[in-house]
């Protein structure tokens, strides 16, 4: 198996290995297109598609777990044996957003132990030819169930606990108008976590889509005051993970997510709620 990098691999180091690691696509749209037509219409190489809700989320989704909760151990682990991907591989996730779903893949499966990374500029980046249609399916295999770690994830109670007494840098990854409540299309209310700052997890890419110099995104971490123990969440704890790897990327440490985020956190009326700039 080859050793990765880091979080992060650019399509030269993937092109080298493509045949020594299980590469993911992890399309998928907010806006309602259908990322699995998106991989057929042309994608990596024996890349597999992995799909976030299915895969990625528990089927119980909605109220205060959130639009895409995290799935029970044991179906993450079935879902990865279906897709022939062993506890052993090493895989490379990718999607055409910059990070924003195929993150939550590489996220996971970091958390459990198992060597994962994101392609920086994803589809976009990879300069060779694309294989078009359904995958070809892996040899499936057995996977041990692995519980996830409750350290490196934030409950509500502890977020809460957060607003009213501080100690931990929370970070928003949604988009500036989300953050402010000037525009909510999709979650229970409008506005962000009291004492929340806002990230946005696009602001960690270039124009070229790709993540911006590591001295950048370290600068751009640090004067948000990020660091080990930073609570990270987004609408629905999928593209927070973008800025957690960013973060580890750029060597100021390893945040925490509030899996629910924004969608289960404003359906609790009893959650505070801020709205406008920081």
């Amino acid at each position: 198996m080859p050793t990765l990098p880091g979080v992060i691999v650019d399509a030269d180091w993937l092109a080298h290995h493509l045949d020594a690691v299980a590469v993911c696509d992890v399309r998928w749209y907010l806006d309602g297109r259908d990322g699995r037509a998106a991989y057929e219409a042309g994608h990596l190489p024996g890349a597999l598609y992995v799909d976030l809700d299915t895969d990625l989320s528990s089927p119980d989704k909605g109220g205060t777990a959130g639009r895409h909760p995290l799935p029970d151990p044991v179906a993450f682990a079935h879902a990865l044996g279906r897709h022939g991907i062993g506890a052993d591989d090493v895989v490379v996730a990718y999607d055409d957003s910059g990070g924003g779903t195929a993150g939550r893949l590489v996220w996971m499966l970091r958390l459990l132990g198992q060597e994962a990374a994101l392609l920086d500029g994803g589809l976009a980046a990879w300069p060779g030819e694309v294989e078009h249609g359904p995958a070809v399916p892996r040899l499936e295999v057995f996977v041990h169930a692995r519980p996830w770690p409750a350290d490196q994830l934030v409950t509500a109670d502890e977020l809460l606990a957060n607003v009213d007494h501080g100690g931990f840098t929370v970070l928003d990854a949604r988009a500036p108008e989300r953050y402010r409540g000037e525009s909510e299309p999709i979650d229970a209310r409008p506005g962000h976590v009291p004492g929340a700052r806002n990230a946005p997890w696009a602001a960690t890419l270039g124009p070229d889509g790709r993540l911006r110099p590591v001295e950048e995104l370290r600068a751009h971490f640090e004067a948000l005051g990020a660091g080990d123990g930073t609570i990270v969440y987004c609408g629905s704890g999928v593209s927070a993970c973008a800025d957690l790897l960013a973060m580890r990327h750029a060597g100021v440490g390893t945040g925490r997510l509030f899996v629910p985020s924004w969608s289960g956190w404003s359906a609790d009326p009893d959650n505070p709620v801020a709205t406008g700039p920081e």
